[in-house]
């Protein structure tokens, strides 16, 4: 079954460009856990990114999430993709029939 979490991340200002680069890194590191990205998107005021990460591993979301930000692959990104951000939001997504 698969697991989607909304992000939701303000971005330092002028940084947006700098952070999607950057970000390109973190899709990469991220899919050897078992994630993927549904879609990304930055807002029309340009200070905030948005994105959709799947999960489809036998783990929960939060053991997976956990492996990979204590993972050398996540430790490797450079610059630290955390610099780029003053705030994270994150949300749990339930499918409606």
């Amino acid at each position: 079954m698969s697991r989607l979490q909304l992000r939701i991340y303000d971005v330092v200002p002028s940084k947006m460009d700098e952070f999607v680069e950057v970000f390109a890194q973190v899709v990469e590191a991220r899919a050897r856990f078992g994630f993927a990205v549904e879609g990304a998107w930055v807002t029309e005021e340009g200070d905030q990114f948005v994105w959709i990460a799947r999960y489809d591993g036998p783990d929960s979301f939060e053991e997976a999430s956990r492996r990979y930000y204590e993972s050398d692959a996540r430790k490797a990104i450079v610059p630290d993709p955390a610099s780029f951000l003053t705030r994270v939001e994150t949300r749990m997504l339930v499918p409606v029939d």
